[in-house]
């Protein structure tokens, strides 16, 4: 993935509602917040102003004017510009054509569940699938009051979402599966090894004869 002079995830979703019209910044934060972006990525006020002031140090985005709506503070208004405009094309066709490793933190903990012993792992597990069910049904909700809104074309990802999410459900209960029948190749020996911490010498037990 290339380095890029504003490399917050926040800063995509900027040009994204900049590229629409001029906005001034708290305008640029409820319209991410309408549209559900917040669920992807923290909008906070601070985090916001200075990535609005780092992409239009970089020449991505410009000031055009100031407002002054009632008692309100001044608020400076800002528009894309052309090196904006190509920044966020390219890093878009980055982000959708480059396959990039991220390794999530449950595949961390997947590689030594073997220290919690077959029953902890089956309590950790079922509440995980929990979680996980919760996602996806608000996930669902959510999609279903912003499609009347909102297009297709801009909700795909909350699909994307919603989709991986539920694969990785039926990925843990097929595991659960395993772990409640006693299908598991090795699940003795690993409840054993719980039991008496002591590692066994041949790996060959937790491996199915």
């Amino acid at each position: 993935m290339k380095k890029r002079k504003v490399a917050s995830m926040l800063g995509l979703a900027v040009l994204s509602v900049a590229l629409e019209r001029a906005m001034h910044p708290y305008e640029m934060a409820a319209v991410l917040k309408e549209r559900g972006k917040d669920a992807d990525m923290p909008i906070k006020w601070g985090s916001l102003y200075t990535v609005v002031a780092n992409l239009e140090k970089h020449g991505f985005l410009e000031a055009v004017e100031s407002v002054k709506d009632g008692g309100r503070p001044e608020r400076t208004v800002y528009r894309i510009t052309p090196a904006g405009r190509a920044e966020f094309e390219d890093w878009v066709r980055e982000l959708v054509g480059t396959a990039e490793k991220e390794p999530p933190r449950f595949r961390a903990g997947l590689s030594m569940i073997g220290i919690l012993g077959p029953d902890q792992a089956i309590s950790r597990l079922r509440q995980r699938l929990a979680q996980l069910d919760d996602h996806v049904e608000a996930q669902r909700a959510a999609l279903e009051q912003l499609r009347p809104l909102m297009p297709r074309l801009f909700l795909v990802e909350v699909e994307y979402d919603i989709a991986m999410t539920e694969a990785e459900g039926r990925w843990v209960r097929g595991f659960l599966e395993e772990l409640t029948t006693g299908a598991l190749p090795g699940i003795e020996a690993w409840r054993r090894f719980h039991e008496t911490g002591e590692f066994p010498d041949d790996l060959g037990e937790f491996v199915e004869r």
